[in-house]
Order: C-alpha cells, then structure tokens, then sequence
C-alpha cells in the first residue's frame, strides 16, 4: 500500500506519519520515500530526468506499507485506506485491490491442496509404521504371552515396547527437522523475500507439529500393535 503524502508535508511532518503507521497493528513494515528517492527511481526505469523537461519534480513523497497477512484482504485494505484519507497530511492511498483478490484466491486453493495432500501422507504414514511396528512387536508375540503367564501386568509388557517407540519418534522427529531446517536455511539464502512468509513462528509451530506427530503416531501403534497381542489366547498366537 502507497501512502501519498501532500507537497507542503515537510520530511518531519512524514517521519512523524511513518512512525504513526509502525504503531499500528496492520503495519508489518512502513518505509519512506521521498521525492527525491521517488525522482532517482523513476529516473532510472524511464532512462530519463523527469526535471528536464517538467521543469520541477512531479513526484510526491510517499510511504510504502507492508501489510500484516492478518489485514491482506480487501474489505480491511478498504477500511485502512478509508482512515488514512481521512489525515490532512495524506493525498492518496494506493494498492492493487485486484491482484490482492487473486492473491487471496490461489493462496485459499494452494491451501485446501496442501490440506488434502497432508492428510493423505498422514494416513499413508501412519499405515507404514502401523505395519512396520506390528512386524517387529509381532515377532516377540510369544514372549508377551509367557510374561502374561508369569504374571506380569499388562502396562509392565507395554513399557519396553513404548519406551523403544519414544526413542525411534524422538529420532524420526529429529530427522525430520533436519531436513526441513536445511530446506528453510536454502529458501532464506536462495530466494530473498521468503524471510516476510516463512517467519520464526511459522518455523517454531512446524518443529512442535513434527515432534507432536512423530510421538503421537509411534505411540498410537505402539499401543494398539501391543494391546492386539496382548488380547490374544495361544491359540490364536499359533494361528497368526
């Protein structure tokens, strides 16, 4: 969003306003511009000084606001623009309604996507280490069974079982990040920007969903895996 400033607002007048708008709660970044930055930069994509044949600088200064993502939709780019019209020291407020509507569009299809294919690799994970976990407890069905016969209570078999399980989800999720960690680290020094979407706090909530679903899951069928064979007569440990 383009905040244009009058021509009789001085450099004071304006940092006063820039301040102002950092206060605000919709303001993720506000810079500057004056009309001599504005003159240099348009000077250099026109490949002519404006000044030459204008006989004066026809741009005004300006403040560039970066909006929070919480603000980046139309209705409140509408009410933003709407309150700061209203400031003697502002002209015009500039931002492409249009593109933001798009925008909002793809990120909303992008994210149902990313859902459905989250879900989908959830299930498809959970089934592996199901089996996986099921094969390794299943091996060792007899020596469940003989410390069932001795007497042993059942949260005594499970303990080994979900102490194993913890240190593999432990491992797993630690793994995990790793690999996410070098994949952020890649995008921040590869492409220049990612830093304004991919935040610390997107960064810190991804690690704790990858340590919550890695116990979770080994956990789960851990528990389940045990508790199958656990239920079992002899009869039906010889017939598995």
């Amino acid at each position: 969003m383009n905040v244009v400033l009058g021509d009789t607002v001085s450099l004071s007048d304006g940092t006063a306003l820039v301040n102002e708008l950092k206060a605000r709660p919709y303001a993720k970044a506000v810079k500057y511009i004056s009309q001599e930055e504005a003159l240099q930069v348009m000077t250099q994509e026109m490949g002519a000084n404006p000044v030459e044949f204008a006989g004066l600088n026809p741009f005004l200064a300006e403040i560039e606001v970066h909006v929070s993502s919480n603000y980046a939709n139309t209705d409140s780019m509408r009410h933003i623009s709407e309150a700061l019209k209203k400031d003697a020291r502002v002209v015009d407020v500039a931002y492409l309604a249009d593109q933001i509507d798009d925008v909002n569009r793809n990120v909303q299809r992008i994210s149902i996507i990313l859902l459905v294919l989250s879900v989908l690799l959830i299930i498809v994970s959970y089934t592996l280490i199901s089996n996986s976990v099921l094969l390794g407890i299943y091996a060792r069905r007899f020596t469940i069974h003989t410390m069932k016969l001795v007497g042993a209570r059942w949260s005594l078999i499970r303990r080994p079982f979900l102490r194993h399980s913890v240190l593999i989800g432990l491992v797993a999720s630690l793994l995990a990040c790793a690999v996410l960690g070098g994949i952020i680290y890649s995008l921040y020094r590869y492409q220049p920007g990612v830093e304004s979407l991919i935040g610390q706090q997107e960064i810190l909530l991804t690690a704790v969903v990858v340590f919550a679903c890695g116990f979770v899951i080994m956990l789960l069928c851990t528990l389940l895996s045990v508790n199958k064979f656990l239920r079992m007569t002899a009869g039906e440990l010889y017939q598995s």
